[in-house]
């Protein structure tokens, strides 16, 4: 018989209906029991793609006699930890200061009061290697409660307050100036790993994608700095970290060479590093990092879109209970299935008979995890490798999908989606805008609740669960990304009204900064703010960029559409497709697309033609390869150039020819950038 999550909508919480575990999803009848009951409650923590939940799961969740230990003793609650990260991350950090690890499964014991008094993560169903038994754990903890409750009870709630974390900290009085990066730069250097690229992780240890540390390095203009976030993407994309066959990253790899990856996908990694790697080809033209952002697109817009336009959640790591098995290969199955092009692709792809990866639970000779340092057969041959590959595999059993979309995941693949419609040729460009386009609508439209608010999760027809700053900024973020990459101005409204919602919901007035969650949604035993970028931006970050960028960009649209009608507040529309802000990170460069150009035109004329006034184009003729390359000044402030554009058209006649103004300024910057900068600097609006 079914347990309580037969009725929840989160593939994860689905996954354990049929334990014998009397599960309950977290919330007030799981917390109503255990006050009734005076029992701890058992939270579990985890998520779909995770293979040590599933290991877990296998041994002692589906045991009957395990499950009886657990619901005789304890209210078991079952978290999604992508559905609820106040949760997991407020556990996670009591976990971590009691034990000095974390990861997940995340097993935390709670006071009825939902105080923390211990926790771990996995536990085998037998002693092995020093860690007890999850049965012996369990009774422990029984017999503790029972002969100590009320020394639990005052040690979690002395625990609250170190709970609160970054809520704690009050801002300093300082200005923050070019020294703080410079720190953070030494910081990374030290960390930097000079032979395989990435930062920390040690000599031997696991190795994660930080796509926030390498956008930070794309922006420095020291040729060194940049160079260790390059070599950090050239590095991930030739190691088996990233899917040679169909594209898209892992979560981390196993070693510090990105051989060997733990197997799931996470839709959060992937757009993050297509945007990187996108990035990263514009910094420094390397067309394989190119390649890896479009492949990693296409694998995403392939195998994790719905019907719908939004975006799955993960891929899981085990197909037939077994990790990896989907993606390694045997020398033999090469030689067998390329025929003539077997030696060309064991050579490029790093195949061996001994293999490179082994399963320590079902431990098989001669498997290799596919690479990309070998080297590599012509474009054509690579081609027809590995679409027999792919056609090989695909016949193979599938990974498990996490199929809910989350906001703001969904977020941040329509800004990775929306960035390289603007950057990238004239066909990808708009396919991949139309597919920004599409998923942005689906989440401001389909994961709201009755009264408007955003929610954060979605499946089955169903959004639920209110939606988290991580949600808000990411969304604000995206929407401006997709504005500036389509010229749509119907993306700039949500924007606006997404901002002035993360402002009264989460920020703290009295102190500064965002907390995690609402100050009208469930209250947690601590009110959070999350400061690390660990492994995507943290809300708050990304809350200041959103409105950073905002105030430079939108503030002057609005304030111009007031005091001088549209065509004011249509150049600024004018501006951001022409020239592409000149801070806007992470490095300044303006690639045009036929997409952006004629969005733009019809926004002109929609604005300026009731107005008597006619356009005749925007861009009067092909656009030139030198608008690939240029790049603006950063100290070039955006109201400066929008101030300019206006004071352009004001002083036209009859017809209007926005982009004549943009080719002559463009040509007199490549003439000498300092005068044309001086001269829009003078425009510069008074604060």
């Amino acid at each position: 018989m079914a347990n309580a999550l037969a009725a929840e909508t989160s593939p994860y919480l689905r996954q354990h209906a049929a334990n014998p575990v009397a599960w309950l999803p977290w919330g007030p009848p799981a917390f109503a029991a255990a006050r009734e009951q005076d029992r701890p409650l058992l939270v579990s923590i985890g998520y779909s793609s995770c293979h040590w939940c599933h290991v877990m799961e296998r041994e002692s969740f589906e045991d009957p006699a395990t499950a009886a230990l657990m619901n005789e003793s304890f209210v078991c609650v079952k978290v999604d930890r992508e559905e609820r990260p106040d949760v997991d991350a407020l556990y996670m950090e009591a976990v971590q200061g009691m034990t000095g690890r974390g990861g997940w499964p995340l097993n935390v014991f709670l006071t009825p009061e939902l105080e923390p008094f211990y926790g771990g993560t996995y536990f085998p169903p037998e002693p092995r290697q020093g860690m007890p038994s999850w049965p012996q754990v369990l009774m422990a903890i029984a017999e503790t409660w029972e002969a100590n409750r009320e020394q639990i009870r005052a040690g979690g709630a002395r625990l609250r307050e170190q709970l609160a974390g970054a809520a704690r900290l009050r801002p300093s009085q300082e200005p923050v100036s070019e020294a703080e990066l410079q720190q953070a730069v030494a910081g990374l250097r030290q960390a930097y790993d000079a032979d395989e690229g990435g930062f920390g992780g040690g000599a031997d240890g696991p190795r994660f994608p930080q796509a926030s540390v390498i956008e930070f390095l794309l922006t420095r203009s020291a040729e060194a700095e940049r160079e260790m976030a390059l070599h950090t993407l050239r590095a991930m994309a030739s190691g088996g970290i990233y899917d040679q066959l169909a594209g898209g990253f892992s979560r981390y790899s196993v070693d510090p060479s990105w051989t060997v990856p733990h197997f799931e996908k996470m839709l959060y990694d992937n757009a993050l590093l297509a945007r990187a790697y996108l990035h990263g080809f514009q910094a420094s033209g390397d067309e394989r990092l190119r390649e890896v952002a479009e492949q990693t697109l296409e694998w995403a817009l392939r195998e994790m879109r719905g019907p719908e336009g939004g975006f799955y959640c993960a891929l899981d790591a085990d197909s037939e209970g077994v990790e990896g098995r989907f993606y390694v290969w045997t020398e033999a199955q090469l030689r067998e299935l390329l025929g003539q092009d077997g030696p060309a692709a064991i050579a490029w792809l790093g195949v061996t008979e001994q293999g490179n990866f082994v399963d320590p639970h079902r431990p098989q000779p001669g498997l290799n995890v596919l690479s990309d340092r070998g080297p590599r057969p012509p474009r054509e041959q690579r081609e027809r490798i590995r679409e027999r590959l792919l056609q090989a595999r695909g016949q193979r059993t599938r990974p498990g999908l996490d199929d809910k979309r989350l906001a703001g995941w969904n977020a941040l693949m329509i800004a990775a989606l929306a960035d390289a419609g603007a950057a990238l040729g004239e066909a990808d460009g708009a396919r991949y805008l139309e597919a920004a386009a599409a998923a942005a609508d689906f989440v401001l439209t389909d994961m709201r609740a009755s009264d408007g608010r955003l929610l954060r999760a979605y499946n089955d027809g169903r959004a639920k669960i209110d939606a988290f700053l991580e949600d808000h900024a990411f969304l604000l973020e995206a929407l401006i990304v997709l504005f500036e990459a389509s010229c749509d101005a119907r993306w700039y409204e949500p924007a606006l009204a997404l901002a002035d919602t993360m402002i009264e919901r989460f920020a703290d007035a009295e102190h500064g900064g965002f907390f995690v969650s609402a100050a009208d949604g469930e209250q947690l035993i601590a009110r959070r703010k999350d400061l690390e970028d660990s492994p995507i931006p943290s809300g708050s970050s990304s809350a200041a960029a959103g409105l950073l960028r905002l105030a430079q960009e939108f503030t002057p649209i609005m304030k111009a559409r007031a005091a001088d009608g549209p065509a004011s507040a249509v150049a600024w529309v004018n501006l951001l497709s022409i020239f592409a802000l000149s801070n806007y990170p992470p490095h300044g460069t303006y690639s045009a697309s036929k997409a952006a150009a004629l969005s733009l035109s019809q926004a002109l004329r929609a604005e300026l033609q009731p107005a008597g006034v006619r356009v005749i184009n925007v861009f009067p003729g092909p656009i030139d390869d030198e608008w690939d390359q240029l790049v603006l000044p950063p100290k070039l402030a955006p109201a400066a150039v929008a101030a300019a554009v206006v004071e352009a058209l004001r002083g036209s006649a009859e017809d209007v020819y926005p982009g004549d103004i943009a080719q002559d300024w463009l040509a007199r910057y490549l003439e000498s950038p300092k005068t044309l900068e001086r001269e829009l600097t003078a425009h510069e609006p008074s604060q």
